[in-house]
C-alpha cells in the first residue's frame, strides 16, 4: 500500500506527464494536419485574416508602387477552448493500482495530439458549407472572380466542387500544398497542457469526494485558406477526373486573370477511397500493363476521420 505523500504525487505527476507528453510527441509525428495546414501563432481570442484574397505578385516598377489595400471584409477564426478530464480515486493510488493510469495518461496525450486532423477532417466534412474568406462555401461552384486586379469589373464564376448531382459518394479533394499558406489554416493560441489537482488542501475534487483528477487544456481552432488550392468532389476517383479536375485547378486565376500557378500534390481521401488513390497513384503500370502516367502525380493522405 502507498503513502500518500507530496513527494509521491510529485512523482506520481511526473510520470504520468511523461505519458502525455511522450505519446503526444509520437502522435503529433503521424498526423497529417501539418502537411494540408498552414499553423498559425495566435497571440489574442481571435486573427483577421484579411489578406487571404490579396496574394501580392510582382509587376514592373513604371512610376509610384501600387500599394495593394487589404480587403475590408476579412475572414476572422476565433480561437476555441478544448478540455479532457479524467477522474481517478485516491482509494486506487493507495492500493498501489495507479500503474494501470499510465496509459489512460498517453491515451489523453494521443488525443491531444490527435485533435488538429480531426479539426481539419470536420473542416473538410463541412466544406460544401463551410463559408470562406469570400463569402462563398470553401467548396462551391460559383466563386467570384472579377474582371479587373483591383477586383472591380465584370464577374465570372469559377468551381472547385463537383458533387455528380448529389451522389453521396465519399468526398476526395486534390491540394496544392506548396504554397506558404496552405489550403486549410490551423490556428494555435496555446499548445496542449496537462494540468494535476491533487491537493487535499487546495482541491475541493480531492478533498469532498476523495479523488484526483488530471485534464488536458487547449485553445486553437482551424480554418479555411484558399479555396483555390482545393477541389473537392464525390465522383468516382478515376483518371479521368483527376486529369479533369487537376487541369481546372491549374486554370484557376486570381482577379484580372493573372495566372495562380497552382499545381495540385496532394490527394486526400477517407478510408472509402484509400484503394483507388494508391492504384491510380502509387501503381507503375494501370490494369492493362501499360505504363501509369499518373504514378507518384500526388502524395496520398487518407485520413481515419474523414468518413
Amino acid at each position: 500500500m502507498a503513502v500518500i505523500t507530496p513527494a509521491f504525487l510529485s512523482t506520481l505527476n511526473r510520470g504520468y506527464r511523461r505519458e502525455f507528453q511522450t505519446t503526444y510527441q509520437a502522435t503529433v509525428e503521424e498526423s497529417f494536419f501539418r502537411d494540408v495546414a498552414t499553423v498559425v501563432p495566435s497571440m489574442t481570442a481571435s486573427n483577421t485574416y484579411g489578406w487571404l484574397g490579396d496574394a501580392p505578385q510582382l509587376r514592373e516598377w513604371i512610376g509610384n508602387r501600387v500599394v495593394k489595400d487589404m480587403k475590408s471584409s476579412g475572414y476572422e477564426l476565433q480561437n476555441k477552448l478544448y478540455e479532457s478530464t479524467v477522474g481517478v480515486p485516491r482509494t486506487s493510488i493507495e492500493d498501489d493500482t495507479f500503474g494501470q493510469f499510465g496509459p489512460l495518461m498517453a491515451m489523453m496525450g494521443m488525443e491531444a495530439a490527435n485533435h488538429p486532423d480531426r479539426l481539419i477532417s470536420t473542416l473538410i466534412e463541412n466544406a460544401v458549407a463551410g463559408v470562406c474568406y469570400d463569402g462563398q462555401n470553401f467548396l462551391d461552384t460559383d466563386h467570384p472572380i472579377a474582371a479587373n486586379h483591383d477586383g472591380t469589373g465584370a464577374v465570372t464564376t469559377v468551381s472547385n466542387y463537383d458533387d455528380d448531382a448529389g451522389s453521396g459518394d465519399p468526398l476526395w479533394l486534390l491540394l496544392d500544398t506548396r504554397k506558404p499558406l496552405k489550403p486549410f489554416i490551423f490556428q494555435e493560441r496555446t499548445r496542449p497542457e496537462f494540468e494535476a489537482k491533487t491537493n487535499a488542501a487546495t482541491s475541493d475534487d480531492v478533498f469532498m469526494a476523495d479523488e484526483y483528477k488530471w485534464g488536458t487544456r487547449y485553445r486553437c481552432n482551424a480554418g479555411y485558406g484558399f479555396w483555390q488550392m482545393a477541389y473537392g468532389s464525390r465522383n468516382d476517383l478515376t483518371p479521368a477526373n483527376f486529369e479533369a479536375y487537376r487541369t481546372a485547378m491549374r486554370k484557376i486565376t486570381a482577379d484580372g486573370g493573372r495566372p495562380l500557378g497552382i499545381r495540385p500534390n496532394v490527394c486526400l481521401v477517407s478510408p472509402d477511397n484509400e484503394s483507388a488513390a494508391n492504384r491510380l497513384f502509387k501503381t507503375m503500370v494501370d490494369a492493362n500493363g501499360a505504363s501509369n502516367p499518373h504514378y507518384n502525380a500526388c502524395e496520398v493522405i487518407v485520413s481515419s476521420w474523414l468518413q
